[in-house]
């Protein structure tokens, strides 16, 4: 799609005119050595997962949004394929990919909003949303057929069945003859985690109470269920024994706890074992209480494993980082399995149960690599050494192959599987022959100090044509979540891998961008993750960006009279908080789905501040509460199907700023969720990003160096 055909597709409502122009037309000082369309054309694949059988490998690949299922053999004798064929950028993702135990099938998740089963009218359709679908393709090809509205299959091992959730139910269809969904469980609860035991005789589940969750075991003969140990605790996580006669949990205590609220101790959190035949359990294990008595997952959702020594293996922060240890199934102390100052992130376990792959930031704290360790004894050891990002390790079923998710600076996020000491890639033919590998930059780690002292991690992107003879205009970015981590390269989630190439992009255009990794986010620490008076607790946060603007500042090569700044979700948030708080410093922003307003939108999304000092604190942490400080000319850009920062909130800021006639400019991009779905969608914000810094900041009269020294 070219840039003037991202502009087609603009849905906006705008305060002043809102001019989204092609490359041709637009007078920049800059003009960029490759468009956005270039940057952003390397499909992004997610969702790896090893066949449990031979050596295949499967993905999904976004490919300008529109997403497919790909399979290729780890051995290298075939090429990579996609096995689905859906076609344009029809506001449709798929996820939760699963094989079948034979390696025949592959089932999968497709929908408009995966993370939530009210159905999101993403390509407006005129006959309304579709709901989660659940679909089935053979992995030698052909063609995909939908099975029922559902998500997160999951086959038996017999593969006769596909299990399968529905609106609190729990539904299977037959593999093999009629695939009418027959109804297995009608739960009060919200179920998930549906786990086999290895004979198929039983599974496990978990049901997700309004204020607590409990494990249950189905008997596929009795058709029964016993509940193992429950309590009114947060019960997650459950996983068999190699025998399948017991299942180990995570029990987190049921606390009534602030939202975004920094806690860095608790009520300690503990394993438990259970027998399935009577569900009686025992705690294995307790962690200790201060440091990491919070249980903190990993971002891959795999946070408890089952070992072939009865060993449990876990993530835990006892040492303020992120680490992995290992009981005994039986109780006693546990073993550092890794340690040091770094993070693990994703983690698998063998189909023997004895070795451990697991991705971390050891020695390379703004990058990710794959380990592997015998998990009963030994030193995690890296698989293939160089300044690149693999996140997302997979072991064939053999456990001679490991697969991962791999890119660095310049080279977009690609399937790899590790072979004769080296990453080779699993489709190269996948990456356009024009994506813009030899003009991206590399990004250089940089610290600096907050305001309050604190030392802030960041990333800045340099141009990479010689030095112009004035100083450059520069942007700041901030990530969302707000736990989330930028990386030097392109990222293995999809909307920081978007966003990435954005900053590449704006790079290339001749901006000096700074990506500020502030406080509240992961990789550096559990005291850097839950800082002290954090978010709606008092806004410590704006210490950091105020220290990013006094870097950027310092810096020769910067004008500070052009900074620019902007953000998606959290990013949005601290846009507006800088603009909020240092108009006289910004000279424009752009603000994607940001919170302005702590106090209302904790009250949007059911979890009001207590009357008082809290909701006070929680207000003048935001944005509007010093709105009347706010000077600078902003962007302010919203979904408005928007389920996790509601479009209220982009409402109070422009009544805001209306009342007190600062310049803004609104975008509205109808029927589209947070992390956008289309293709179109972040062409749409990226362009319009790109023409409104190239309008606030390009035209502004740059200062001569020894002005800008002097200012």
């Amino acid at each position: 799609m070219t840039l003037r055909e991202a502009a087609r597709k603009l849905r906006c409502a705008t305060t002043l005119t809102l001019a989204i122009l092609t490359p041709g037309l637009q007078a920049q000082a800059h003009p960029p050595g490759f468009t956005l369309d270039q940057v952003m054309s390397a499909p992004f694949p997610s969702g790896l997962i090893a066949a449990p059988v031979g050596q295949s490998v499967a993905w999904v690949f976004d490919s300008r949004g529109c997403r497919n299922v790909w399979i290729a053999e780890g051995s290298g004798t075939t090429q990579a394929r996609p096995v689905t064929r859906f076609t344009g950028d029809e506001g449709l993702d798929i996820a939760e990919v699963a094989w079948s135990p034979d390696a025949r099938w592959l089932a999968f998740t497709r929908a408009g909003d995966l993370e939530e089963e009210l159905p999101a009218n993403i390509n407006n359709s005129p006959a309304g949303p579709a709901p989660q679908e659940v679909w089935i393709v053979p992995s030698s090809g052909g063609g995909a057929r939908k099975i029922a509205s559902g998500h997160h299959p999951v086959f038996s091992p017999d593969g006769t069945q596909l299990l399968f959730i529905e609106k609190g139910q729990l539904l299977a269809a037959a593999t093999i003859g009629d695939p009418s969904p027959k109804t297995l469980i009608v739960d009060m609860g919200k179920l998930s985690d549906v786990t086999w035991s290895a004979d198929g005789q039983r599974f496990a589940f978990v049901s997700n109470r309004p204020d607590h969750s409990i494990v249950g075991i189905y008997d596929v003969q009795r058709r029964s269920i016993t509940w193992l140990s429950p309590s009114l605790d947060r019960d997650t996580a459950p996983v068999f024994s190699p025998d399948g006669s017991r299942v180990a949990f995570i029990r987190e205590p049921t606390e009534k706890a602030p939202v975004f609220i920094s806690r860095r101790s608790g009520q300690p959190w503990s394993i438990w074992v259970a027998d399935i035949a009577n569900g009686h359990g025992q705690r294995a294990w307790v962690s200790d209480p201060g440091p990491g008595s919070i249980f903190q997952p990993t971002l891959s959702g795999t946070n408890l494993l089952w070992t072939s020594a009865q060993q449990l293996v876990f993530p835990w922060e006892k040492t303020g980082w992120l680490q992995l240890y290992a009981v005994p199934v039986k109780g006693g102390q546990p073993r550092a399995v890794t340690s040091g100052s770094f993070e693990v992130v994703h983690m698998t376990l063998s189909h023997d149960r004895g070795r451990l792959v697991f991705s971390s930031s050891e020695g390379d704290t703004d990058r990710l690599h794959v380990w592997s360790v015998d998990v009963d004894r030994g030193k995690p050891q890296r698989l293939v050494g160089g300044a690149t990002i693999e996140d997302y390790p997979q072991l064939s079923a053999d456990g001679s192959l490991v697969y991962a998710l791999r890119s660095d600076a310049s080279h977009s996020l690609q399937p790899v599987v590790s072979r004769g000491g080296q990453w080779l890639k699993l489709a190269p033919e996948s990456v356009p022959a024009n994506f813009p590998v030899a003009q991206l930059v590399t990004p250089q780690a940089v610290t600096f100090t907050a305001k309050d002292g604190q030392v802030v991690h960041g990333q800045i992107f340099l141009p990479k044509e010689k030095a112009a003879a004035n100083p450059r205009a520069a942007i700041l970015f901030f990530h969302g979540g707000p736990r989330r981590q930028m990386l030097l390269g392109f990222h293995p989630m999809d909307a920081y891998n978007w966003m990435y190439s954005a900053n590449q992009y704006f790079a290339s255009e001749g901006y000096i961008v700074l990506s500020v990794n502030y406080r509240g986010g992961i990789g550096y620490g559990l005291d850097y993750r839950e800082a002290d008076d954090f978010g709606p607790g008092g806004g410590s946060e704006l210490n950091d960006l105020l220290g990013a603007i006094t870097y950027l500042q310092s810096r020769s090569d910067v004008d500070r009279s052009r900074l620019g700044i902007w953000g998606a979700s959290y990013g949005g948030l601290m846009t507006a908080l800088g603009l909020a708080r240092a108009s006289d410093s910004l000279a424009a922003g752009v603000d994607y789905a940001g919170v302005h307003n702590w106090a209302s939108f904790l009250t949007s999304v059911g979890v009001p501040p207590e009357p008082g000092d809290a909701a006070k604190r929680a207000f003048d942490s935001s944005p509007l509460a010093t709105v009347d400080r706010w000077s600078s000319p902003v962007l302010i850009v919203q979904a408005d199907d928007d389920r996790s920062v509601p479009a209220s909130q982009a409402s109070e800021l422009i009544t805001a700023l209306r009342q007190r006639h600062v310049e803004h400019e609104t975008l509205v991009i109808p029927n589209e969720i947070h992390d956008l779905i289309l293709h179109s969608s972040w062409m749409t914000l990226f362009t319009a990003a790109d023409d409104y810094f190239s309008r606030k900041l390009d035209h502004r009269a740059a200062a001569t160096p020894a002005v800008a020294a002097a200012q």
